[in-house]
């Protein structure tokens, strides 16, 4: 990659985060959630920065990972018949995926609504505004052929027995009992549980692997819609035949990605960012007044 293509891909933006690691000094921002804000946003401006090919083979390796989780909730379903609290268990599968794709720091779609968004919130421009769309396109391109991949190995390879494959079928099967309105109204609120999950990561520490599972649990327990595990299961119709082409792109497809764009850009980054913005037009009010005053003092002693 030459240097001209890489200036390209900068992100416009008054600080700096060329260092490997993202440090946030949070004695200089106002409140601690001004420095979650600062961490995320840096995290966001390296992935808007990084190189397309690099991007696009991280999201289909994504895409790939979350067949883990209709695996493992296929699996759960079809051996856990008639034990008491099985549809906790069943759910708990869900989790498998998003536990890989997260700690591997592989490319997923929906923690790009809120990281990779921030950048743009902080400095608007057409510019950045282009990089937010390449860096969605890419990903969300892999995240696809990655999910396309995993359902194919499901459908095709003699991996399972009949028992999970019909535990796989009715899972799928259960996403397309949605119309599109309520595929748009989980969406949202998935997107939102997804936001908010990155949003915890900075103050998890060594607890991250728990808000992972905690939260890609609640919405595996609400049937909320997601455009990456969801087309895994949705393919995985399309594969075997049980539903045309047309039927994935509508009602799944297109109504949830609307939502988790909605719901984790619209909602919960704006509402982030707005809190940040009056958390530091107040501070640049104090640090005015405070200068003004001690322009005062030494002027009355001159």
């Amino acid at each position: 990659m030459n240097q001209h293509n890489k200036n390209e891909r900068e992100v416009e933006d008054d600080t700096s985060t060329q260092e490997d690691e993202i440090e946030v000094d949070e004695e200089q921002l106002p409140s601690a959630a001004a420095a979650v804000h600062e961490q995320i946003r840096q995290d966001g401006q390296k992935e808007l920065e990084r190189d397309g090919m690099a991007l696009l083979w991280s999201a289909i390796a994504a895409g790939l990972s979350m067949g883990a989780s209709l695996m493992a909730k296929g699996i759960f379903l079809a051996n856990l018949e008639g034990v008491p609290g099985a549809f906790l268990l069943e759910n708990l599968g869900y989790t498998f995926g998003f536990i890989i794709v997260i700690m591997a720091r592989q490319q997923l779609f929906t923690e790009n609504t809120v990281t990779a968004v921030l950048p743009i919130m902080h400095t608007p421009s057409a510019g950045n505004f282009l990089l937010l769309m390449r860096l969605w396109g890419l990903v969300l391109l892999g995240n696809l052929v990655g999910t396309a991949l995993a359902a194919l190995a499901f459908t095709w390879m003699p991996i399972f027995d009949e028992a999970t494959r019909a535990a796989f079928h009715d899972i799928s099967m259960k996403v397309m009992e949605n119309t599109p309105g309520e595929m748009f109204a989980n969406a949202v609120v998935s997107g939102w549980i997804i936001a908010t999950m990155v949003w915890m990561f900075p103050s998890a520490g060594s607890a991250k692997l728990v808000v992972i599972i905690l939260m890609t649990w609640l919405v595996a327990l609400g049937d909320l819609a997601h455009i990456v595990v969801g087309s895994v299961e949705v393919l995985y119709l399309v594969f075997t035949g049980a539903i045309s082409w047309q039927g994935f792109l509508w009602p799944f497809a297109l109504p949830t990605l609307a939502g988790n764009i909605v719901g984790g850009t619209f909602i919960f980054a704006l509402i982030s960012h707005a809190q940040i913005r009056s958390d530091l037009g107040e501070k640049a009010r104090a640090e005015a007044q405070a200068k003004a005053r001690r322009r005062a003092k030494k002027e009355q002693a001159d």
